[in-house]
């Protein structure tokens, strides 16, 4: 409970007494103005990065069609290779049964 102690309270910033209430208005919609700007230009910046995500996920979607159409011709090749070597394997398996002992 010894860092209680440390703290330190810092009042709100005390008004000026000349301050009308037009004046103070004026202040709080100009600081209201500032911070939709800010809120523009964050949302605008979403936005753009929504729309490369978009463009990102797109451009993903085509190299994985690319490699899915390169892995069906793999598999075929190697169905083809697969029955050559099957039937390699027949015609050795025919020739040494039939080879003179």
């Amino acid at each position: 409970m010894s860092h209680l102690s440390s703290a330190q309270i810092i009042p709100f910033p005390a008004r000026s007494s000349n301050d009308d209430p037009a004046t103070r208005l004026a202040r709080a919609l100009a600081k209201l103005d500032a911070a939709l700007a800010q809120q523009r230009a964050a949302i605008a910046a979403w936005r753009d990065s929504l729309s490369a995500l978009r463009v990102t996920t797109a451009e993903l979607g085509a190299t994985v069609g690319r490699y899915q159409a390169s892995l069906g011709a793999l598999g075929g090749d190697v169905a083809a290779l697969n029955g050559q070597a099957k039937a390699l394997e027949r015609w050795a398996d025919d020739t040494t049964a039939h080879a003179p002992a």
